[in-house]
């Protein structure tokens, strides 16, 4: 696993997704270029293997041929669906949502955090993410087990944050 990143003009990083086994690192400028380009930093956060490749030989192997334009259309879907996720964190999700959608969205990373760290990657508080996770804890929808959240209603984690 990996986290994008980025670093804004006071030297204060912002957190952007993180890259899963099996994901491409880089975003997708254009297939037509000879190259891709990242256009964030890249850390490790586990212990990873990163293969490398010719882009330009790649591309006359296996996109212009189209055998991997199916593939590389799922690949551009959901890094779309990332820069959404994104925008809906940042700008329009208020503190529960950011929890909810990162609960019902990567629950194993969320335990595996601690939750400083998860209080960083989300912009908000430490305090007002214990209040949140406190709160969905009331209201049943998740609990608490020796330090790891368990959900106990999908269902309505997914609704606080698609209303």
């Amino acid at each position: 696993m990996a986290k994008a990143y980025k670093i804004d003009k006071h030297e204060n990083e912002i957190f952007l997704y993180y890259i899963y086994s099996g994901n491409i690192l880089s975003e997708i400028s254009t297939v037509k270029d000879k190259y891709l380009i990242s256009y964030s930093n890249i850390q490790l956060i586990e212990n990873s293997q990163i293969l490398t490749i010719d882009y330009g030989e790649f591309k006359r192997l296996f996109l212009d041929s189209g055998i991997l334009c199916l593939e590389f259309a799922n690949e551009i879907i959901r890094q779309s669906k990332q820069l959404q996720d994104l925008v809906n964190r940042e700008f329009i999700f208020d503190s529960v949502s950011k929890v909810a959608m990162m609960l019902s969205n990567s629950l194993d990373m969320f335990n595996r955090l601690k939750r400083y760290d998860v209080s960083l990657m989300l912009h908000i508080q430490p305090s007002t993410l214990s209040r949140v996770l406190n709160r969905l804890k009331r209201n049943s929808i998740i609990d608490i087990d020796k330090g790891k959240v368990i959900i106990i209603n999908q269902e309505a984690l997914i609704r606080i944050y698609n209303e």
